[in-house]
């Protein structure tokens, strides 16, 4: 952004795991400046963020008053952007605060209904307010579901599982519902039944998505974030993969979204709708 103003950018949720991430990204992206971080965890509040996210002192604290934040975030002369990495439970109105101050979002929680949703893209509408809700920020996932789309048209029948780390609260991820949305977006249903199925145990065959697709969701150690999409007909199987072993894989995506979010006035679902 040569002659201009750095984007303001407050963090919301910044001592988690992917708030650290983002804290280190921004704060050293040249065209972005670290405004404000926000936690509620007790444990550490006051503290320099930079000295939490492990890049060194940045001279930002920690602070648990997001409205006080945001309305520095207003004050400066580019309109600011707030990153929220926090809980299912608080994300609807983190995002109605940030957009009612005129502070852009960019949302890497998932959780939100499709109600919820919609209702935010009539607020954010309504205030003429860019705000961007991403699934995935990995540029891997865009291209997954772009294959899969791409394989839709040959194959009736397709499953999604996905396998995160045991401390993601919500199931299924927002990833998968996105890429069971566009599949089930291209006007066909999957999935005829061949039997009639009984499941023994509740949850064996996993939940039903839009138009009969399942997700199936793992929890455990180990993972960070994976989806499978399979796709199978008589005689053959095609798998699409995508890992994610490292949190730095996203945030390409999550500088691209700040950036992009400056240029918008309404709400935009996935980060396709950017690239």
């Amino acid at each position: 952004m040569t002659n201009q103003s750095p984007i303001p950018v407050v963090v919301n949720g910044a001592a988690g795991k992917m708030g650290r991430e983002v804290v280190k990204a921004v704060a050293g992206a040249s065209d972005m400046i670290l405004l404000g971080a926000i936690d509620t965890n007790p444990q550490y509040l006051g503290q320099d963020v930079g000295e939490v996210a492990g890049c060194g002192a940045l001279e930002v604290p920690i602070l648990n008053d997001l409205q006080a934040t945001l309305v520095l975030a207003t004050q400066e002369k580019v309109q600011g952007v707030m990153v929220d990495f926090t809980h299912p439970s608080s994300i609807y109105d983190n995002v109605r605060t940030a957009i009612a101050y005129g502070v852009r979002p960019v949302v890497g929680t998932s959780g939100l209904s499709a109600e919820q949703i919609q209702d935010l893209a009539k607020f954010a509408e309504q205030a003429s307010t860019g705000a961007l809700i991403i699934p995935n920020f990995s540029i891997g996932v865009v291209l997954l579901q772009q294959a899969a789309v791409a394989a839709s048209k040959y194959f009736d029948h397709v499953e999604i599982i996905e396998f995160h780390h045991n401390q993601k609260a919500d199931a299924p991820s927002g990833t998968a519902v996105q890429t069971a949305q566009i599949l089930s977006g291209l006007g066909k249903t999957y999935n005829p039944p061949s039997v009639k199925e009984t499941e023994k145990l509740a949850g064996a065959r996993g939940c039903i998505a839009d138009d009969n697709i399942r997700i199936h969701s793992v929890r455990m150690p180990g993972f960070l974030a994976h989806e499978e999409v399979i796709f199978g007909s008589p005689g053959q199987l095609y798998t699409l993969r995508h890992d994610s072993t490292d949190r730095s894989s996203f945030m390409p995506g999550v500088l691209l979204s700040i950036r992009k979010v400056t240029e918008l006035k309404s709400l935009l679902y996935g980060l396709e709708k950017i690239i």
